[in-house]
């Protein structure tokens, strides 16, 4: 995970590239403490801050999922998180492949 650029695939699918950064948005840290007490779970947040009193429609608004994944290199220009089941169910719910973007 030390590349800068990523192409991130989800279930098969391309999303868009990935790029790593070295410190958090003011936005992102806000996120982050909501969810510091939440271990496993999906939902959304309402908006933070200015966008709260604009937010009209659900703008603004953080859609999440926060799971146990497991982590696999592929190979140097690809690694894959694939999300644990936590029912025991065999198989992948969520598969997230990163390939290094040349």
């Amino acid at each position: 995970m030390e590349e800068f650029v990523w192409a991130v695939y989800c279930n098969g699918r391309k999303m868009g590239y990935s790029i790593r950064r070295k410190s958090l948005s003011e936005d992102e840290i806000h996120v982050m403490q909501l969810l510091r007490g939440v271990s496993m779970g999906a939902g959304v947040l309402p908006p933070a801050g200015k966008e709260a009193a604009a937010a009209v429609d659900g703008g603004g608004e953080v859609t999440y999922i926060r799971a146990r994944f497991e982590r696999v290199v592929g190979s140097k220009d690809s690694e894959a998180l694939y999300m644990i089941n936590p029912d025991g169910a065999a198989g992948a719910e969520l598969s997230l492949f990163f390939v290094r973007a040349h």
